[in-house]
């Protein structure tokens, strides 16, 4: 057996034991990635260094018996990425990803995290990865609020109470301390009312389950949107008060007017200007061919609509390189659309930790050669 390729399997178990679902640690990771972003120290896929994965489109109407056919959220994407920094780590997000899931008693989304030796290219982990995602996906819209929450923000919305959602709320409740009523609206009311009890519980803030996304919306100081499918809620101009952060990790139908008169904050520019490169050939723009809110940004931005200086990268302001909020009255829309660093840096911690704690098991690549 060649001990030099060992690595380390952690089942969805094991890896909650490592602490996958350690949220306010993640937070201070992510701090850490957007630092080393701001630095430029990582590659993501293709040689233009950013591209977010590569995913497999089904076709509307297959040719052959059992291909797969396109529909909401089905997709299989695989997102590759190297960290530098005290990470020093290669790794990769394996992502599958089907609502029809639901209907078989199954996650909609079933991940898992492969991780790598940079210089050799062993895999030294291979991680389940759906507690792991879910925690990294709700610590980035909480680093976003660090950064360009107001400090005096005392009103939370969430629109949509999932589990990436409820993720995203816990996250945000972390950093702004100063909430005293959040807000939870979603299709399915016994869960949002169900949220907010669990809210109320473990947070001790007001939790309301609100009737309608007006209710929820309207003059909140911070909007965190997570909705599935095809799902795309609508939110008028008028219900944004001056001084909002309006977080997107999904997608939200946003007037032109507001994109343009607002802060546009987005995790990585050159992400989508990799996504640019990879659809310019494509008919119908960019929203057409790239789901949710990213592709709509990238209309007005190459539509000439909004400058692309004017766009601010999360990893400038984090690594010193761009100030912050400007004022209390400025709106920001703080567009996500998550990346494979981020998997690979949470996905490295928790191997760490479950090393330390004697968890998970060990498997061999090759025996004797």
């Amino acid at each position: 057996m060649d001990e030099r390729f060992n690595f380390l399997f952690l089942t969805e178990e094991e890896a909650v034991k490592a602490g996958a679902g350690n949220m306010e640690r993640c937070i201070e990771v992510m701090d850490e990635v957007f630092e080393l972003l701001g630095q430029g120290d990582y590659l993501m896929g293709t040689p233009n260094h950013n591209a977010h994965g590569i995913k497999i489109y089904f076709p509307k109407e297959p040719k052959f018996p059992d291909m797969p056919k396109k529909g909401p959220d089905r997709r299989f994407m695989a997102l590759v990425a190297y960290l530098g920094g005290r990470f020093h780590v290669c790794g990769e997000k394996w992502y599958g990803s089907n609502i029809a899931n639901r209907d078989r008693g199954l996650p909609r989304s079933i991940l898992t995290t492969l991780l790598n030796d940079p210089d050799t290219g062993a895999p030294i982990a291979f991680l389940s990865a759906n507690t792991l995602s879910a925690t990294r996906t709700g610590a980035i819209p909480a680093l976003g609020a660090k950064y360009y929450a107001r400090r005096d923000a005392e009103v939370l919305t969430q629109i949509g109470a999932g589990v990436v959602g409820r993720s995203c709320t816990n996250a945000l409740l972390l950093v702004l301390k100063n909430i005293k009523e959040v807000r939870v609206y979603d299709l399915n009311r016994d869960a949002a009312q169900s949220y907010c009890d669990e809210l109320e519980k473990n947070f001790h803030v007001k939790a309301v389950a609100a009737d309608s996304i007006e209710q929820a919306v309207r003059d909140a100081d911070v909007v965190n949107v997570v909705t599935s499918g095809a799902v795309s809620p609508k939110i008028e101009d008028e219900w944004l008060k001056e001084g909002v952060l309006l977080s997107l990790p999904a997608s939200a139908d946003i007037s032109k007017k507001m994109m343009c008169e607002s802060t546009i904050l987005v995790d990585n520019w050159k992400m989508y200007e990799a996504y640019a490169n990879e659809l310019r050939d494509e008919p119908g723009g960019y929203a057409t061919n790239l789901s949710g809110i990213c592709g709509y940004m990238m209309d007005l931005v190459y539509g000439g609509e909004i400058a692309k200086d004017s766009i601010v990268n999360l990893g400038d302001v984090v690594a010193g390189k761009a100030a912050g909020r400007k004022s209390d009255k400025e709106r920001v829309i703080y567009i996500m659309d998550g990346m494979p660093v981020e998997d690979v840096a949470w996905g490295y911690e928790i191997y760490q930790n479950a090393q330390r704690l004697g968890l998970g098991t060990k498997l061999n690549l090759w025996g004797d050669r």
